[in-house]
């Protein structure tokens, strides 16, 4: 993911630097043979490239805002996640009861967040065509790591496992049938997130839609010198690499947007929200510990709650 507010040009040039060299030289060739052989019937109305530059123009708009849609969905889906992530770390957190500091409960709840931390990390691989099961021994535990072994998709087998501890939570007593169904909400909202990942991913954009784009933007370039040769002379090379690089720089980022799970710079920065969930998952849990382990009477009131 891009993330610097001064991207270097030969960044983004370096992206179409065979395609400018192409037209580089093609435009040199119609300019030497007008000017040097005077070859002068090779000349166009300029009208007849700016038509078409038009169409193109509102061609790519219409694909540059689908491209951006499905990337901005992808975003706000992460997102959704993060937010989600917290939801259900702290309801586990506050909903378990452990009245004698049981450690087996303790255990529960930090086995059932570090398993929160590990689906996040399983997604982002997996949308990303890497080994989903790769770094989350940090995570889970050997049952668990044999468990997903066995599962072709590893982030719904941690969300199975995630309902089966809830339902023994249920059966030991540890929460309530409410306190369940509320846990059990965002367990289904981190569930639809992923289909909604899932959906983009494996949703191709059309190749027919955007060959027709690319055939139409090669015409242009391939016309666009006969129409401004006979006013520009040589100077029509500069400004027809110009006009060509403006309009392969929006296809080529209509491209990269398009498919925000590819590992791309400009992918959806999944790692870095996994980093963030991470983080603030582990603080909770190590907060959780500390006002578990302090007496009340060493916790200082503040209205109707307790500051540590």
């Amino acid at each position: 993911m891009l993330l610097r507010n001064n991207i270097p040009l030969t960044y983004i040039f370096g992206k179409i630097k065979k395609e400018l060299l192409l037209v580089i030289a093609y435009s040199v060739g119609i300019v030497v043979l007008y000017q040097n052989f005077h070859v002068t019937r090779i000349s166009i109305p300029v009208a007849v490239p700016a038509l078409l530059g038009t169409i193109i123009s509102l061609l790519l708009a219409f694909r540059s805002n689908q491209a951006y849609d499905r990337w901005w969905e992808a975003r706000t889906l992460w997102g959704a996640m993060v937010n989600d992530s917290r939801s259900i770390s702290r309801q586990i957190l506050s909903f378990v009861e452990n009245p004698y500091q049981s450690n087996e409960i303790e255990a529960f709840k930090e086995k059932f967040i570090k398993r929160q931390i590990a689906w996040c990390y399983a997604l982002s691989q997996s949308l990303r065509g890497f080994n989903p099961r790769k770094g989350l021994e940090e995570f889970l535990s050997s049952e668990e790591m044999t468990f997903i072994k066995k599962r072709k998709n590893v982030t719904a087998s941690l969300l199975e496992l995630h309902g089966m501890d809830l339902k023994k939570a249920l059966n030991e007593g540890w929460i309530n049938k409410y306190q369940q169904i509320e846990i059990d909400k965002t367990l289904s909202a981190l569930c639809n997130h992923m289909g909604g990942c899932e959906r983009i991913k494996n949703t191709v954009f059309p190749v027919t839609y955007s060959k027709y784009i690319s055939m139409s933007i090669h015409l242009f370039i391939v016309l666009l010198p006969f129409g401004l040769i006979e006013y520009f002379g040589y100077m029509e090379v500069p400004l027809v690499v110009a006009i060509a690089a403006f309009f392969l720089l929006v296809e080529k980022m209509a491209v990269h947007l398009q498919d925000p799970f590819e590992n791309k710079p400009t992918d959806t920065p999944t790692t870095t929200i996994c980093r963030t969930i991470e983080r603030d998952l582990l603080q909770m849990l190590d907060d959780n510990k500390i006002y578990e382990d302090k007496p009340q009477t060493e916790l200082a009131p503040f209205g109707s709650y307790y500051i540590l």
